[in-house]
C-alpha cells in the first residue's frame, strides 16, 4: 500500500498560481506513475494531468493544458501540480493518485489507480 498526502490548496483569485503537493510513502514511489485529478460540486471526479514513473511523459487535459504543470522529485517521493493562471471553473477538490500497476503509462482512467490522497481543496474566486 501506499499512502498519499496532497497539500497547497487554498482561495486564489481568478489568475493567481497555486502548487499543489503529494507526498507518498509506503512503497516504491519511483516505479508508479502518478495521477492528479478534481472534483467539482455536482460533478463527477475527472482526470486533471499525470505523469510517468520516471518522469519523462505528462499528459494534461484539455481544461488544464498550458496552464497546468506536473512534476515530480523521486527522491522526494513527490509529484507536483503547479496551476497558473486559474479560473473559477477550476474549483474543485484535488487529489493525487498512484497507478495500479508498476511502470505503467498514464492512464485518463480513476480504475487504472489503486491508491488516492484525501484530497486538497482549491477554490478560485472571480
Amino acid at each position: 500500500q501506499v499512502q498519499l498526502v496532497e497539500s497547497g490548496g487554498g482561495l486564489v483569485q481568478a489568475g493567481g498560481s497555486l502548487r499543489l503537493s503529494c507526498a507518498a510513502s509506503g512503497r516504491t514511489f519511483r516505479m508508479y506513475s502518478m495521477g492528479w485529478f478534481r472534483q467539482a460540486p455536482g460533478k463527477e471526479r475527472e482526470f486533471v494531468a499525470g505523469i510517468t514513473w520516471s518522469g519523462a511523459s505528462t499528459y494534461y487535459s484539455d481544461a488544464v493544458k498550458g496552464r497546468f504543470t506536473v512534476s515530480r522529485d523521486n527522491a522526494k517521493n513527490t509529484v507536483y501540480l503547479e496551476m497558473n493562471s486559474l479560473k473559477p471553473e477550476d474549483t474543485a477538490i484535488y487529489y493525487c493518485a498512484a497507478a495500479r500497476s508498476p511502470w505503467s503509462v498514464v492512464s485518463t482512467r480513476e480504475g487504472a489507480y489503486a491508491n488516492w490522497g484525501q484530497g486538497t481543496q482549491v477554490t478560485v474566486s472571480s
